[in-house]
């Protein structure tokens, strides 16, 4: 019975979006960091590398046995940067953007505070005294319309 609901759990677990999604991204970002790392070793170093006619990828120096691939390094250093380069301006430029947006249409949030006349303290607007120094407030005096025409 217990093993029964465990399998039930995990299978509610698996199977909730975010996870779903979560695996989906990853195996998307590796396929796309795949592509940068061929683009950038067999198209964008070549083409750095042609005034010097040296190839990014053979550049090594040994020290003693040790072999040390620094021109592998530089693959892998422009490799990061284009793909930090294509998230940035390709996901999260367009979410800021949206974000902002959606920020623009939402109404400011009613204030639940008022200053208190007396002391200027944050009391609550429901309160008719403050409990800083005292001081009986009254209610909030209702804010007068617009009169038409002005603006």
């Amino acid at each position: 019975m217990a093993g029964k609901k465990l399998a039930l759990e995990f299978k509610e677990f698996v199977l909730r979006g975010n996870v779903v999604d979560l695996a989906v991204a990853v195996v998307i970002g590796g396929a796309f960091g795949a592509v940068v790392k061929a683009l950038v070793a067999d198209l964008i170093t070549p083409l750095i590398s042609i005034p010097g006619h040296v190839n990014f990828q053979d550049l090594a120096f040994h020290i003693r046995s040790s072999k040390f691939a620094y021109g592998d390094f530089f693959n892998n250093i422009i490799t990061f940067l284009s793909i930090a380069v294509a998230i940035f301006f390709f996901v999260v430029k367009p979410v800021n953007m949206l974000l902002a947006l959606s920020a623009k249409r939402k109404p400011a949030p009613e204030a639940t505070t008022r200053p208190c006349p007396e002391c200027l303290s944050t009391i609550p607007k429901a309160a008719n005294r403050c409990s800083f120094c005292t001081a009986v407030i009254g209610p909030e005096p209702e804010p007068e319309p617009a009169a038409a025409g002005q603006g």
